[in-house]
């Protein structure tokens, strides 16, 4: 059985863990160290102080995933679109548990009054881009070569789904 949650700080090891995965093994983050349980408390932290929620999916007592989003841009006028962060635990994927993270994400958002929901998608990422798109996700945007990770330029995708 899975349940999508608000997180709280016993979960904060496995988000950890999580992320750190993510960063070691894959595209999804363009940076190349892990970080430690200080910078991911502030990070969480940052995000609930302004209102914002973090989520996890817990799957047989497991956190099988995260998400969360925060302000797109620290401009006034930004105040309406948040930029969303969502990461599986690598153990889980192809189990729908992307797919309720981000609905409940965008359910999220919609409380809050958002307008605009971002994802920033690396371009070789497929699977999230795909996921993103079948739920009403547009491809608005391609940064060639911004990031560089594995030895290789990356393409950033930016989709968005009007709230």
């Amino acid at each position: 059985m899975m349940l999508i949650r608000l997180a709280d700080e016993k979960d904060f090891e496995a988000i950890l863990e999580i992320y750190n995965h993510s960063i070691i093994h894959t595209t999804s983050v363009y940076t190349y160290d892990v970080v430690d349980m200080p910078w991911l408390t502030s990070w969480i932290n940052s995000k609930t102080e302004k209102g914002f929620p973090v989520l996890i999916a817990e799957k047989n007592g497991e956190v099988a995933g995260f998400a969360t989003f925060d302000t797109f841009r620290n401009w006034p006028g930004y105040v309406h679109s948040v930029e969303h962060s969502l990461h599986v635990n690598s153990r889980f994927r192809k189990q729908g548990i992307g797919k309720d993270l981000l609905l409940q994400l965008i359910a999220e958002a919609k409380k809050l009054k958002k307008h605009v929901l971002i994802g920033g998608i690396d371009a070789e990422n497929h699977a999230s881009i795909h996921l993103h798109k079948q739920l009403g996700f547009v491809e608005v945007g391609r940064i060639k070569e911004v990031g560089y990770k594995f030895d290789r330029w990356l393409d950033l995708l930016f989709l968005q789904l009007l709230l």
